[in-house]
């Protein structure tokens, strides 16, 4: 049935029914590839600018490298998060150059060369116990062409290390702040810089601090004016956000 679309679209533009930028419309609208478990999207690049990723939580590891397979055969980049060691030893043996960033937790394979971003995109982490998150954001960064730099350990119960930090982050183009306990931090970057703010709260901390609840209200009441918030340890999906802003 794709194909015949296809086709159909193709014929359409050399007969002048369809414009080149209509035909791209056409083209964005195309169906799925059923896999039986899965419906995968390979259009979904030339929609969102970014190729189907791989959320592999849940997932078994054949289905997972299945669907890395599929996608790398089509000459997409390959991303897979919230991955396991299971996942990457079934993606290697179909994708021998396929690299993890254990951390992350994280598969990519075919990194870009080349960086499309206007500028760079800090990604600032409180505390090393929120790295994991603050690496998923930073793979994800880098697999979206963004040239991505990362400033780590710098809660606010010792403030004078950001402090040092303040001409790297005046020269940012886009800045994701990863903090867990009380999620000050994405407020004090806030106010110190002119830069768009993607706040990751993260589920460290201590009993009251809810599995990540307390930091993300702390940073959805943020009173700098300049900070947006995602989900709870959302590495990725601020990652992605922050990447569109840096094409602006």
């Amino acid at each position: 049935m794709e194909k015949e679309k296809i086709v159909k679209i193709l014929k359409s533009v050399k007969t002048g029914r369809l414009s080149i930028d209509e035909a791209i419309n056409e083209f964005k609208l195309l169906p799925f590839e059923d896999l039986g478990f899965a419906h995968l999207d390979h259009h979904r690049a030339l929609r969102l600018g970014f190729p189907e990723v791989i959320f592999a939580q849940g997932k078994t590891p054949e289905q997972v490298a299945k669907l890395a397979k599929r996608i790398t055969e089509e000459g997409a980049r390959l991303l897979v998060t919230r991955a396991n060691k299971e996942h990457y030893r079934a993606i290697k043996s179909e994708i021998p150059d396929a690299e993890m960033n254990e951390l992350a937790k994280t598969i990519f394979h075919g990194k870009p060369k080349k960086t499309k971003g206007k500028g760079a995109i800090l990604v600032v982490a409180a505390g090393t116990s929120d790295l994991p998150v603050a690496e998923e954001a930073k793979v994800t960064a880098e697999m979206m062409a963004n040239e991505v730099i990362p400033v780590y350990d710098v809660g606010v119960a010792g403030i004078h290390r950001l402090l040092d930090k303040m001409e790297i982050l005046q020269k940012a183009s886009v800045i994701i702040v990863v903090a867990g306990m009380e999620g000050a931090l994405a407020s004090v970057v806030g106010g110190l810089v002119d830069k768009a703010i993607v706040a990751v709260p993260t589920s460290v901390g201590y009993g009251a601090s809810f599995g990540g609840l307390a930091a993300l209200l702390a940073m959805l009441n943020s009173c700098a004016p300049n900070v947006t918030v995602v989900n709870i340890d959302n590495g990725f999906g601020a990652a992605y956000v922050a990447s569109l802003i840096n094409r602006l």
